[in-house]
């Protein structure tokens, strides 16, 4: 499903996946091009189901195309780097850097979207419990590669793991 906006894809894929549809965010391929370069990838023969879910939400797609050779997926693939003190997790262009001792943030970097200073001022000096996820304050492309980013990072630093040093 193709959509106008990175928001409404981000709202998508919530409701869908709290209605229990199995879904991911993908890079459409280039003839699906938008202006906005996420598409959510679902079951095709559950569409009339996601339609009626996406409009009790609000939200209507631009397109529905089957699956096909030439989807992307730019904001799923991570990249982490251990600096010895410090590890960063890199989705698609965005890039959080965490203390592994303290699982404070040091850095949010990457983007160019209109909102990561504002989320970088959130979160940066927060521990990863306490900075508020990318997604509650950010509706672009690059909140949601940074919600990835910070959701992997939590992942990789589990919370007994800082305390055992």
């Amino acid at each position: 499903m193709a959509f106008a906006h990175t928001a409404e894809v981000i709202r998508a894929e919530a409701a869908l996946k709290a209605a229990g549809f199995p879904v991911r965010v993908m890079g459409p391929p280039p003839d699906m091009r938008t202006g906005c370069d996420m598409v959510v990838e679902f079951e095709l023969m559950r569409e009339p189901s996601a339609r009626r879910v996406l409009a009790e939400a609000r939200l209507a797609p631009l397109a529905v195309a089957p699956v096909r050779a030439g989807m992307l997926e730019p904001v799923s693939l991570f990249q982490s780097v251990d600096f010895g003190q410090w590890l960063m997790v890199r989705a698609a262009n965005m890039k959080v850097t965490v203390d592994k001792e303290t699982r404070v943030i040091v850095n949010v970097s990457g983007g160019g979207c209109p909102d990561v200073p504002a989320l970088a001022e959130l979160m940066v000096g927060r521990t990863l419990e306490d900075a508020p996820a990318p997604l509650e304050r950010g509706q672009t492309l690059c909140s949601y590669a940074l919600e990835l980013a910070f959701r992997e990072a939590q992942r990789l630093l589990p919370l007994d793991a800082g305390s055992a040093s």
